[in-house]
């Protein structure tokens, strides 16, 4: 039986550059400080997003623990702020075609919510390709990816394929060690230097998304 792909989204069937990242973290910023008021300046709200993915792997959680705001209302205004950004994303060439060129049947996964999943989607082109087959953690009800097996777990009950018949691919080594957990083989995508090489819950690593598509090919048969 061959085995099923389930991709992340973010930075994974896109790359997001650092100046989308700054502005990811400006959006998460400004929702906290005009929609929950939090007593900082704007550049000092900046940096708390940026401690908050450093200590948590997630630019939000440091705003629910310090200053009591709720997780899910503040994922849900994040991204409201985040919908004007999608339209600056740079699909990757030629990547649709390569993605049908693949035999395993292929999902994808996103922290990102139900909505933006779907605009991001229809802006890189890919929207078609994965119609009916993409979900995202608020399908669940759960605003994480990196915090239980058991959203990996009820992903592979909704799409009807065993963890252990599953591919789990993603930017995110903090994700990729609860697929593992729920029995999934994990695949990381890195740029620059692959600064997970040590994690163990990672059964193989590409530099990009290319090389990934050749990996999958070459030692997953797919």
């Amino acid at each position: 039986m061959s085995k099923t792909i389930i991709w992340d989204l973010d930075n994974t069937l896109y790359y997001e550059t650092d100046e989308y990242k700054n502005k990811l973290n400006e959006a998460t910023a400004t929702a906290a400080i005009k929609e929950f008021k939090i007593p900082l300046e704007f550049k000092e709200a900046t940096e708390k997003v940026k401690e908050s993915y450093a200590t948590y792997r997630d630019g939000l959680e440091i705003f629910a623990r310090e200053y009591g705001i709720p997780h899910k209302e503040l994922y849900k205004s994040y991204h409201n702020y985040k919908s004007e950004l999608v339209k600056t994303i740079a699909p990757y060439e030629g990547l649709l075609e390569e993605l049908q060129s693949l035999k395993c049947p292929q999902y994808v996964f996103s922290t990102s919510s139900k909505d933006i999943c779907e605009k991001i989607l229809k802006h890189i082109s890919l929207y078609d390709f994965f119609k009916d087959k993409f979900y995202s953690v608020e399908d669940f009800d759960v605003y994480k990816k990196n915090e239980s097996s058991d959203v990996y777990k009820r992903l592979c009950e909704t799409i009807g394929i065993s963890p252990k018949d599953c591919i789990f691919i993603d930017d995110s080594y903090s994700n990729l060690d609860y697929a593992k957990q729920c029995g999934m083989t994990t695949i990381r995508i890195y740029y620059g230097n692959n600064s997970a090489k040590d994690k163990t819950f990672i059964d193989s690593a590409y530099k990009g998304i290319y090389e990934c598509l050749e990996g999958l090919k070459k030692d997953y048969n797919c």
